[in-house]
Parts: C-alpha cells; sequence; structure tokens
C-alpha cells in the first residue's frame, strides 16, 4: 500500500452530483445574466463570479479533502456562501422586475425539482432557457440554488463525520506509521 494508506485518493469530482449542478447552475448563470442584464449593470460580473465561485470551491474542497477536512469544510462553506449571493442577486431581479417568486410548493418549482432529479447535463438546461422567460429562469435557477445549498450541507456534515470517525491527516499518518511497523 505505501503512502497511499494514509492519504486516501480524493478530488475526483467531476462525476459528484454538486459538481454537476454547480456547472449547471454556472451555465445558467452565464446565459440569463449575458442575455437579460445591461452590459453596464455590474451584476453581471457579479454573478458570474459567485457562480464561479460556487463551482471553483467546490473542486478545491474536493482536491483538499486528501489531507485536510478542516479545508474541505472551509472550502465548501465558501461555496455555499458565494451561491448564497447569487440566490440573492436571482431574487433581486424578480423584486426590481416586479416578477414573481414561486414559493417552495408551487407546482413548478416541483416540476424543476422532477427535472433535476433525471438531468444533470447543462446543454439540456440552456436549451430550456432559451425557451423560458427570465421570470422562469430566475425560478429555475433559484429552485437548484436551494437543492444545492441542501447537497453542500450534507457534504459539510459527511466531512464532519469522517473528522469525528477517522481523524485528520496526522491520525491518519500515525496510524499508517504504526501499521507499516507491525505495532
Amino acid at each position: 500500500m505505501g503512502n497511499r494508506e494514509f492519504i486516501p485518493q480524493h478530488g475526483v469530482y467531476e462525476d459528484w452530483n454538486v459538481y454537476k449542478l454547480s456547472l449547471i447552475i454556472l451555465d445558467i448563470t452565464n446565459y440569463f445574466a449575458n442575455t437579460y442584464l445591461r452590459r453596464t449593470d455590474r451584476t453581471i460580473g457579479q454573478m458570474e463570479q459567485a457562480a464561479r465561485s460556487g463551482k471553483q470551491n467546490i473542486v478545491e474542497g474536493a482536491c483538499a479533502a486528501a489531507t485536510s477536512r478542516e479545508t474541505e469544510i472551509k472550502l465548501t462553506n465558501v461555496a455555499k456562501a458565494s451561491l448564497k449571493e447569487l440566490l440573492e442577486d436571482y431574487r433581486d431581479y424578480l423584486r426590481f422586475h416586479n416578477l414573481e417568486l414561486w414559493d417552495k410548493n408551487d407546482s413548478r418549482t416541483l416540476a424543476v425539482r422532477r427535472f433535476a432529479k433525471i438531468h444533470d447535463s447543462s446543454q439540456i438546461y440552456i436549451d430550456k432557457c432559451r425557451e423560458r422567460s427570465p421570470e422562469t429562469i430566475c425560478n429555475i435557477a433559484i429552485t437548484l440554488l436551494h437543492q444545492l445549498d441542501y447537497m453542500l450541507y450534507c457534504v459539510i456534515e459527511r466531512a464532519k463525520e469522517r473528522f469525528l470517525e477517522q481523524g485528520g491527516i496526522r491520525e491518519e499518518m500515525s496510524r499508517a506509521r504504526r501499521r507499516r511497523r507491525g505495532s
């Protein structure tokens, strides 16, 4: 086993549901901001950056998990915070334009949630967005952001549980060293 026994390989995030959903949100946000916001609106950059930061911190947290639960948890929480900022930008757009914010139990919200359970390709969302109003796109993004927020909460809870069960890298290294010595 060698060195690999105390540094489990992490960082394979491309097939991870939270990563895929963050990519979908980034793509929807880029489409929405560049289609419905004025070119001079600073919100474009802020929304794109918040969406990008959410995705990138998920990637960085997944990669850091191999050696630091603390870093994994911190970066995942930074992702959550960036995505909360993005959520507020979508809510603001609806409010400023006197558009409806769907309730979490609205049939349209439930339809988005059902759709998201079986579709994880950004392209299908972008194709659907091209056929939808700004109000609908905002509400789709808001629904997905709520889902991702909960998923990231679960990631943090699992990381905390792994830390409590296994400790951090130092404990893993000590266990590996004792096994190697045969003690």
